[in-house]
């Protein structure tokens, strides 16, 4: 995957005014924090389109993101104990995830070869018990280290999208739908939080190192992809495959626990 040249694509006033219009009058103070905090809606955005096809229209997703920035701004409550910014990603993200749902953006060719091969690791890591590498998975689906490397490619998309799912058989039952956002969550979304935490966390202890770093300098440093891969001196194609076998082995793991 060629590096892409660094830009900043602006966002649209006219989409800004559409999208408070959807929400009501807003109050000064609550456009003052909208404008402050637009470079969070096309940092989400920016990073989600590395997985995306070409014909998505990138500034659709911008208008959506700023709508999840206003339901942010309108729901937020800072005796939670998380920063508006933390929260305001989750928000934008979550709103972009939804749009992206709607439009259903994968085919679904994609979407029976993505689930296959998940359940071919998931099936291979449950009798090693362990995660598997990226050369046995090759091993049992009878292909060659290219071909497979060439799979992983292929269903880059959905990983990107499918960290947040819960299970493989609910494709609109995600992380995001269950955290809820109300001002009183309830015991049993905080123990489903808690639990989905837990187990994700126990998983990526066990990945490899490589792996391990990949996915905390995307999804917690917010590093783009072509900077993890000037820092490991990889290609950024290479990148995107091992972040896509951490994300498979990770989804794999999280529906056979579910499933016990």
């Amino acid at each position: 995957m060629p590096e892409v040249a660094e830009h900043k694509p602006v966002i649209n006033p006219h989409r800004v005014s559409a999208a408070w219009r959807a929400y009501g009058e807003a109050s000064h103070s609550e456009e003052d924090t909208l404008k402050s905090h637009m470079p969070l809606v096309r940092s989400v955005v920016d990073r989600m389109r590395a997985s995306l096809p070409p014909h998505i229209d990138i500034q659709d997703l911008y208008s959506v993101g700023l709508l999840g920035l206003i339901n942010a701004l309108r729901r937020f409550d800072p005796t939670h104990g998380i920063t508006f910014a933390s929260y305001a990603t989750m928000r934008i993200r979550g709103a972009v995830l939804d749009e992206l749902r709607r439009m259903d953006w994968m085919s679904r060719s994609l979407r029976v070869k993505a689930k296959k091969l998940t359940e071919v690791i998931s099936a291979f890591e449950q009798k090693v018990g362990r995660p598997a590498t990226e050369a046995e998975i090759a091993e049992e689906l009878g292909i060659s280290p290219e071909e497979y490397t060439t799979l992983l490619d292929d269903v880059r998309p959905v990983s990107y999208v499918e960290l947040d799912s819960l299970s493989g058989d609910d494709e609109d039952s995600n992380l995001h739908d269950v955290i809820a956002d109300e001002n009183q969550p309830t015991a049993s979304d905080l123990a489903m939080k808690q639990e989905l935490i837990q187990l994700v966390s126990e998983r990526i202890e066990k990945l490899p190192e490589i792996q391990r770093k990949i996915l905390a300098m995307y999804y917690h440093e917010n590093l783009r992809l072509a900077e993890i891969a000037k820092i490991f001196g990889l290609t950024e194609s290479r990148i995107c495959q091992i972040h896509t076998q951490a994300v498979l082995s990770l989804k794999s793991y999280i529906r056979s626990s579910a499933s016990k």
